[in-house]
């Protein structure tokens, strides 16, 4: 499964790392950050623009800490970046790993295994 969080709405560095674990309990395998903007004056605004070391800083956590297989991290990254060439992949390295026995994953086991999760 896949999420994204979106950093500099005041959050702090345990709640991040909580959710981080939370999801991972959850069996999430993928996470992104990306940076809110905020899209009209009406939107609350930003509280902090992450800065690029912050981003690369949160992608080694993800994956070095909590063991999270992909991590997109960047203040353009959004919830989708990246998600249907990681689909792609995984879904090939399945039928590879697979072909000595049934041919591989069958397309509505991969989605299923792969469907897309939204933390709002």
């Amino acid at each position: 499964t896949k999420t994204s969080l979106m950093l500099g709405l005041g959050e702090r560095e345990d709640g991040v790392r909580a959710a981080l674990r939370d999801l991972r309990a959850a069996g999430c395998e993928v996470v992104t950050f990306g940076q809110y903007m905020q899209p009209t004056k009406r939107h609350m605004k930003v509280h902090t623009y992450v800065t690029p070391d912050a981003f690369e800083a949160w992608a080694r956590v993800a994956k070095e800490e909590f063991g999270f297989l992909y991590c997109a991290s960047g203040p353009l990254v959004r919830s989708s970046y990246r998600a249907g060439e990681f689909f792609v992949k995984n879904v090939l390295a399945e039928r590879r790993a697979g072909a000595g026995s049934d041919g591989g994953a069958s397309a509505s086991s991969c989605r299923q295994r792969h469907r897309l999760l939204w933390v709002w």
